[in-house]
């Protein structure tokens, strides 16, 4: 038998009650030293705050004792956006002055009698060949592009509604007075067909194109039944026609214009939304009201010294000589020269401001509708110019007669062949016109980044339509699509305008002297821009992480050109006043948005600007990015010490966050301080030889890297 099991011994009523008793004595015990510690910690966090609350009432004092001063000198930086506005206003008289002295035949387009001259002298030209009509066709581009740049490049205050009106009048002149041309030229092909027939086919085949226009013209000169498929493998074109083109006295034309002269120009909203800030009617209205009190001001503070100078010339007219009076009076006018110029560059620092303000608060009401299957042309845009296919009523082929060529010219010129016929009673089936197989080649220079849709041009309502399109087949590796169509006409491919909308990503830094480069990142793309001057340049494109090449690369052009050739070339990256409906974007207040764009542009030569993951969680009413010192040039930026900055237009701070921090907080970081500008709160951490680069700079940088970040937006569209 094993041990014996020992008794349990039983906890008595007196020992249950100690232990209880002790029980509650430490459950008090720790109670009580819980509160104790609660009530310090307590003590400490509220004396914390009144610390941290005492410095940051020191700190807005003291930001607010120096907030006039640094504003001043801010404004004294800024007065490169006028000195540069300036030069581009003095650079265009310059240029009206150039061409006038040039003598070279050409009209000034921004003179009504020139150009109206000039039209009516080409109206009258006949017969001119398609080669004729291409060679005189460059010179009626650069017009057309030469007056929508400056009805682009001119601010809306230096530019009168009247010649508004007068430029765009003869823009669309030019572009229907250029198809005409090229109707009239496409006639005159057609009439010699016979005599230009292929031997094989017995059919006319011409090819004529230049780097605008690319044309394609096929006479049925056989009429023969099984001749259905036309085929030019020079272009990449090609048409599957049915039996009854197939026999009809037709041909078929392909004019390919590399530009778009068919979309309209954006319809003005009815109602227009104004700035808050801006209680005039317009920009023109705020630049009136400006320019009056400013001359109002330069009337008062010169009354009374010109009467103070009378009272002193009477004097000392009995006391000096003449030659002492004149130095004084030199002298006076020297000073009024000054101070007049002064004030022009005050009244064109307002203007340049309010037209910059307008760029980012032009967010109309959306007051206008679609019909179904109608392009929304602010929504969408045509890329690689526009397809003109039209079925043409093939002409009275000339005859040799006796050594003569005798042609019948019909009064009614160049007749479209209408397909399908508006009745169909006269034919047996149903399925006698049929839609038309189409095969395009997509512009080499022009990057889709989804499969494009065709959209045809509808006459009577002015507007594209996706209708009567159907079996869209896209190689992008070939760069050709196929489609069927209902009927011919004017066709053209087009694209998401906010595809590369919002932006994943950016960075600013700057390069060698007057120099900087603003890479933009996308889900699809990555473009790097250089800025130099007052010039832009494509650096390189990346598609999914691989180099891209553009024709546009290695190009400098003037701002706008540049911004006008990569919409053109599909690389959209620049937000309109409508863009909003289409795009979920970072909203941030326009005046905070713009006085942060002016600020980066002015830091640009010696600072490198970058996205930041909080500039989305920090409200509307604040912008975040980060800023790091930039001196190295030659290289880009190596694991860079970033600082955070947060700025609400009257007060920049640098935040104790950074990128990989848990959650967003506007705490200061230790030994920083308010600032009212940027600039200011950057050069707190800046080296000397930052700050002189950036005093050095030359002032029509400053300006482009402020258009820029304004056309492109990057605070309200990453």
């Amino acid at each position: 038998m094993g041990p014996k099991a020992t008794k349990k011994k039983k906890i008595t009523k007196a020992e249950n009650l100690r232990l209880l008793q002790e029980e509650e004595e430490r459950r008090q015990k720790e109670e009580e030293e819980a509160r104790v510690k609660h009530e310090k910690e307590e003590m400490e966090r509220l004396e914390m705050e009144r610390i941290e609350k005492e410095k940051w009432q020191q700190l807005e004092v003291k930001d607010l004792e120096r907030k006039s001063e640094e504003l001043e000198e801010l404004f004294l930086l800024e007065g490169c956006f006028p000195e540069a506005e300036k030069l581009k206003r003095d650079n265009r008289l310059l240029s009206q002055w150039l061409h006038y002295i040039q003598c070279d035949g050409s009209p000034d387009p921004l003179v009504s009698q020139e150009i109206n001259t000039f039209i009516s002298l080409w109206k009258e030209e006949t017969n001119e060949t398609f080669e004729e009509v291409i060679a005189k066709s460059k010179l009626v581009l650069r017009l057309i592009n030469k007056l929508k740049l400056i009805l682009l490049e001119t601010p809306p205050y230096a530019l009168q509604d009247k010649n508004m009106a007068q430029y765009q009048g003869s823009i669309l002149e030019l572009q229907e007075l250029l198809h005409l041309k090229f109707n009239r030229a496409t006639e005159v092909l057609l009439r010699q067909a016979s005599t230009l027939a292929d031997l094989d086919t017995g059919n006319m085949e011409k090819v004529i194109q230049d780097e605008n226009v690319t044309l394609y013209v096929w006479a049925n000169l056989k009429k023969n039944p099984r001749y259905r498929s036309v085929r030019c493998s020079e272009i990449q074109t090609g048409f599957e026609i049915p039996r009854i083109l197939a026999t009809s006295d037709i041909a078929l034309r392909l004019l390919h214009t590399h530009y778009d002269h068919v979309t309209p120009p954006h319809p003005v909203p009815t109602l227009f939304q104004l700035p808050s800030s801006m209680e005039s009617h317009s920009v023109k209205d705020k630049v009136n009201n400006v320019q009056g009190a400013i001359s109002k001001e330069f009337q008062e503070e010169h009354k009374q010294p010109e009467n103070e100078h009378n009272s002193v010339q009477v004097e000392e007219i009995k006391v000096e000589e003449r030659g002492d009076i004149e130095i004084q009076m030199d002298s006076v006018q020297e000073e009024s020269e000054d101070k007049k110029y002064k004030l022009e560059m005050k009244l064109l620092s307002e203007t340049v401001s309010a037209a910059q303000l307008l760029l980012l608060e032009n967010a109309p009401e959306r007051t206008y509708f679609f019909e179904e299957n109608e392009v929304d042309i602010f929504q969408f845009t045509s890329l690689g110019g526009v397809y003109h296919l039209d079925i043409l009523e093939l002409p009275p082929q000339c005859k040799p007669v006796k050594g003569w060529m005798i042609m019948e010219i019909l009064k009614e010129g160049l007749q479209k062949y209408v397909y399908p016929p508006a009745t169909t009673e006269d034919f047996e089936t149903e399925n006698a016109f049929p839609p038309i197989d189409v095969m395009l080649q997509v512009h080499k220079n022009v990057i889709f980044f989804e499969d494009p849709t065709v959209a045809r041009w509808d006459a009577e309502g002015k507007h594209w339509k996706t209708d009567g399109i159907s079996n869209v087949s896209y190689k992008s590796g070939e760069r050709l699509i196929t489609f069927s169509l209902e009927t011919f006409g004017p066709v053209t491919l087009i694209q998401d305008t906010h595809i590369n909308m919002p932006y994943q990503s950016w960075e600013l830094r700057p390069l060698d002297v007057n120099r900087v480069l603003l890479t933009v990142t996308t889900v699809f793309t990555e473009i790097q821009i250089h800025i130099k001057e007052d010039l832009c340049m494509l650096a390189s494109i990346k598609l999914n992480n691989k180099k891209h090449y553009s024709i546009l690369e290695g190009k400098w052009m003037t701002l706008i050109s540049f911004i006008i050739a990569l919409k053109e070339a599909g690389l959209n990256i620049f937000p309109t006043g409508h863009s909003h409906f289409y795009v979920v974007t970072n909203y941030k207040v326009p005046l905070v948005e713009m006085k942060a764009y002016r600020q980066m542009a002015l830091l640009s030569p010696a600072f490198a600007f970058g996205w930041s993951r909080w500039n989305t969680q920090c409200g509307s009413k604040n912008v975040v990015f980060k800023v790091s010192e930039h001196l190295n040039k030659e290289e880009p930026i190596q694991n860079p010490n970033w600082a955070l900055l947060m700025f609400n237009g009257d007060r920049a701070q640098r935040l104790k966050i950074d990128e990989y921090s848990e959650a967003f907080s506007e705490a200061l970081k230790e030994e920083t301080e308010f600032h009212s500008t940027v600039y200011h709160m950057v050069k707190d951490f800046a080296s000397e030889g930052a700050m002189e680069k950036i005093r050095s700079s030359k002032c029509q940088l400053i300006d482009s890297v402020c258009h820029m970040l304004l056309s492109i937006r990057l605070l309200s569209y990453s």
